[in-house]
């Protein structure tokens, strides 16, 4: 009866001393576009969870766009900006996979962000450095293989199931 005790005491205060497990989620979103909500096709991803080194909580979100929308982004290169999505926005959209992250891959994608947000000049090309852009260099963050055919680039929930197709790890379902 002793031992019993003694094991349950033992077993007892490993729970108290053990933390809980922390974990930031990485989510890989698509929202289709509406000319009645006013909004095109765009890709962005979100963070939830818990740092495990502090217990810090995350939820945030990240988008790369044009400052403004208008035809010179046909044009060229246009001021750029981050996009921080609102809580009811983010219900609307398409989560096509969701990664466990460490801290470290937490905080090299805010530093990404931050590179991305702060470029100096118009940054933002529809062809070349937009959302799908931006997307891809925070999953090549995490080790998830990506490419940018040319015909996805304006498209990006056909691009974010091109890119779960390509890595099967993530068990992802192909979005229509």
């Amino acid at each position: 009866m002793i031992r019993l005790i003694t094991l349950l005491a033992a077993l007892l205060s490993l729970s108290w001393t053990t933390p809980a497990l922390a974990d930031v989620q990485l989510s890989f979103h698509s929202f289709n576009g509406s000319l009645f909500v006013g909004r095109y096709p765009h890709t962005f991803i979100s963070l939830t969870g818990e740092l495990e080194s502090n217990g810090t909580k995350i939820n945030e979100n990240y988008g790369f766009t044009a400052k403004k929308v208008s035809t010179a982004i046909l044009n060229g290169p246009v001021t750029h900006d981050i996009s921080i999505e609102k809580p009811k926005y983010l219900k609307k959209t398409n989560i096509h996979f969701t990664v466990t992250i460490s801290d470290a891959q937490y905080h090299r994608i805010v530093a990404e962000m931050k590179k991305w947000r702060d470029a100096p000049g118009k940054y933002y090309s529809l062809d070349s450095r937009n959302c799908i852009h931006f997307v891809g260099a925070v999953a090549q963050i995490v080790g998830i293989k990506v490419e940018y055919p040319k015909k996805m680039l304006r498209r990006p929930k056909k691009w974010l199931n091109h890119i779960a197709a390509m890595n099967p790890q993530l068990g992802a379902s192909k979005i229509k």
